[in-house]
């Protein structure tokens, strides 16, 4: 039990450095994981790591369709290290949807901090009260609401879509 007390503590100490982009990833694995041998190399992790990261296609399809007939700005909002977040951008094409990238190891700021939403409605040109955040994170969606923005807790594909169609955004697709 002590190892996973260890690396959890490593893991707790360095993330967030990691995800503000003043970390990169082989170095947070050689500070949480890699700090002692392993009966795995680095390049095993990366590839394990990576294979967790999964499209939700629905959602993907959805916001496609969205931006095509309303001619909506995207912007996605994250906290990620920067290997993570270009992986996905890359394997998912989201480039092809989203306009700008406001992630964490880009901008420096992490959600929650105000800052980072901030960022992304100066970025796409927006006052928050033209701007609807979705998120899986509830105290993140309390954070953007108490800045202006509207607001959607993301419980579940269909309720979020439900949630945006109250807005006007109408799918006759799915």
């Amino acid at each position: 039990m002590r190892k996973f007390n260890e690396v959890d503590e490593r893991h707790h100490l360095t993330f967030d450095i990691c995800e503000e982009g003043k970390l990169c990833l082989d170095d947070y694995l050689e500070r949480t994981i890699f700090y002692e041998p392993r009966p795995f190399s680095h390049e095993d992790f990366r590839e394990f790591l990576f294979a967790q990261s999964q499209p939700f296609p629905n959602m993907i399809d959805l916001i496609r369709r969205w931006k095509a007939r309303y001619k909506l700005k995207i912007a996605a909002v994250t906290n990620e290290g920067r290997e993570l977040t270009v992986h996905r951008i890359e394997k998912y094409r989201l480039g092809e949807i989203v306009d700008f990238f406001i992630a964490s190891c880009f901008v420096h700021f992490r959600k929650p901090d105000s800052d980072i939403y901030c960022i992304a409605a100066d970025i796409a040109q927006i006052q928050p009260e033209f701007g609807v955040y979705i998120d899986d994170r509830a105290m993140f969606v309390e954070v953007t609401r108490s800045l202006g923005f509207h607001g959607i807790h993301n419980s579940g594909f269909e309720t979020t879509r439900g949630h945006l169609a109250s807005y006007g955004l109408v799918d006759t697709g799915i």
